[in-house]
């Protein structure tokens, strides 16, 4: 099986559907004579031509309005932003427009458009660039938000992502563009709304998404060697749909929490999950649910800072001990 970088599973992820669906085609900035910002469509206009990998003006409220209006007449525009911090100037757009599209048409029109791009801090772009917006774009019903962790994962989702007739958020993290792991040339799905069992373990639930499960399995490798902990670790996939199913069932199984996350405590992701495991495993619980996540201000720009501020395998490591005692 052969092992391509997380940047290059997005690519074939992207170039497999193009082929596959004369209606599908990217959108953004420099994706089509730069490649990409991050040279995730890299070779692509060459190969499909400007007509299937179009090169926008920067301005998202303008581009991702115009993606939203060719999805609503059969389109599958795959939208880059060249960070998702820029998602909040196509606000409407993305929430008021295509969240409520097939609510307010009684299901008659759909909005099948992915808006895809680095939603991370960690790479020392200051806090106009720095956003995880996974839980704000969770909250609006209507919309599906997929954050991978891995290669494998992320063609997977791309694939799912770009079949689905919802509008799908899709966020990745650049200081995983450059990972690597095994992925299958024959074609396969990753579905939306399934999360993975990363790692087996019996004595507590490291649940999370996007990057820090990587640093989650890093954790979770020193619990072992160090104190004979076996954490299991959860990679939800998928905020929404959320498969509440497999972290239940984990807790109920381990019978404590951990969750990860890059995003800001409050009003996050991490706390929803709380509040289900809270209402749906209580009686498993032996501890109260914990979470680690970014401390609680605007990225920082200084690098050493910045380091600390972001969820690292240190702060997972202290925090399942502390969980355990």
């Amino acid at each position: 099986m052969p092992v391509i970088t997380y940047r290059e599973a997005l690519r074939h992820a992207m170039c497999e559907e193009i082929e596959r669906d004369e209606n599908v085609i990217l959108m953004g900035e420099e994706v089509g004579q730069f490649h990409g910002a991050y040279k995730v469509s890299e070779g692509m206009l060459a190969k499909y031509g400007p007509k299937r990998i179009i090169d926008t003006p920067i301005s998202e409220a303008a581009f991702i309005g115009a993606g939203i209006g060719a999805s609503l007449l059969g389109v599958r525009p795959v939208m880059e932003l060249m960070f998702f911090s820029f998602y909040t100037v196509a606000f409407d757009q993305i929430f008021n427009n295509a969240a409520n599209m097939r609510y307010m048409s009684g299901g008659l029109t759909h909005c099948p458009i992915v808006i895809r791009g680095p939603a991370n801090g960690g790479t020392n772009v200051g806090a106009t660039h720095s956003h995880t917006p996974e839980g704000i774009a969770a909250y609006h019903p209507g919309i599906k938000v997929v954050v991978p962790s891995n290669a494998y994962d992320a063609k997977g989702l791309m694939k799912s992502a770009i079949r689905d007739n919802d509008p799908v958020m899709f966020m990745e993290n650049t200081m995983l563009y450059g990972e690597s792991c095994e992925v299958p040339d024959e074609e396969y799905l990753v579905p939306l709304g399934k999360a993975k069992v990363m790692r087996e373990g019996t004595d507590l639930s490291i649940i999370g998404h996007g990057r820090p499960i990587q640093l989650a399995l890093q954790a979770a490798d020193l619990l072992k060697e160090k104190h004979n902990i076996n954490a299991e670790v959860i990679d939800l996939r998928s905020i929404r749909p959320l498969d509440e199913e497999t972290l239940l069932n984990s807790v109920k199984k381990t019978n404590r929490a951990l969750f990860v996350e890059e995003a800001k405590p409050f009003c996050s992701v991490g706390a929803m999950v709380a509040c289900i495991i809270q209402e749906k495993a209580f009686d498993y619980l032996d501890a109260p649910v914990k979470r680690v996540t970014s401390m609680d201000s605007p990225a920082i720009y200084c690098p050493p800072l910045e380091k600390i501020q972001l969820p690292n395998v240190d702060r997972i490591f202290t925090a399942a001990l502390d969980l355990l005692k």
